[in-house]
């Protein structure tokens, strides 16, 4: 019982729970940005740049060819233009979630509110302490 017991108290605290819900409202975020890049980012970008598709791009180390048994071997190829596609997606989701986490942060700031007044025992307080400086 005692291993059920620790595990109990390890997944309700608060750090694995607030994880948790990180996670998941990452995921849906990362969707969020996923349709963000790929719906509205890319296609302007392709037409600026010409239609440019990278996934083409690979290097190819042995030609296909027909073994002697009449089957076809396929190219070995090391496909580098998914990765560079890959890459340009991933420059391109990391500035989308910048700048969207530097909005968010800007709405935060002007919500903060004024620090407070002092509170009046702290004005008395004050008040005190000057007249002991006369």
């Amino acid at each position: 019982m005692g291993v059920l017991t620790e595990f109990k108290e390890f997944a309700m605290r608060g750090n694995v729970i607030d994880l948790a819900v990180g996670v998941v409202i990452g995921a849906a975020f990362g969707k969020i940005v996923t349709a963000l890049v790929d719906k509205i980012i890319m296609p302007p970008l392709g037409w600026l740049i010409g239609r440019v598709d990278f996934s083409e791009l690979a290097w190819t180390l042995a030609p296909a060819r027909i073994a002697e048994n009449g089957k076809e071997i396929p190219a070995v190829v090391i496909g580098y233009g998914d990765f560079l596609n890959t890459l340009v997606q991933f420059v391109i989701v990391a500035f989308a979630i910048f700048i969207v986490v530097k909005f968010i942060n800007r709405l935060a700031r002007k919500k903060e509110a004024a620090p407070a007044a002092p509170a009046e025992e702290v004005l008395l307080l004050r008040e005190i302490r000057d007249n002991l400086k006369r």
